[in-house]
């Protein structure tokens, strides 16, 4: 799967947009991730409890994303983005969304 942020595929045309595909996931820390964020943050830097949480949930709705685009029939996703907003204290959710397409490789020479 292409995946981009761009609205087209550098040395691919587009040939059919499929829609809309997103993928999401709902996150909390657990007690314990959240008394060892806790003492992180009263030195400061890079909190590594809040960091892996922060990844693994992007990682999870991104592949949620790529799933749905397969189920659509694309073989890409254009205009990737991520977007995250917080349900309540301590739990957030994670959505990965684009526009599903098929792609074909541009002949050679060709301008897109």
């Amino acid at each position: 799967m292409i995946v981009c942020t761009t609205n087209e595929v550098a040395g691919f045309r587009i040939v059919r947009h499929l829609g809309l595909v997103r993928g999401i996931t709902v996150r909390s820390r657990s007690v314990i991730g959240n008394f060892v964020g806790g003492i992180q943050s009263i030195f400061g830097g890079q909190i590594g409890a809040y960091l892996d949480l922060a990844e693994n949930a992007r990682q999870e709705a991104f592949d949620h994303m790529c799933a749905h685009a397969s189920q659509a029939g694309a073989n890409a996703i254009v205009g990737m983005r991520y977007d995250a907003n917080d349900i309540m204290d301590g739990i957030t959710e994670v959505l990965a969304y684009g526009t599903a397409v098929w792609v074909e490789p541009l002949p050679q020479g060709t301008k897109p």
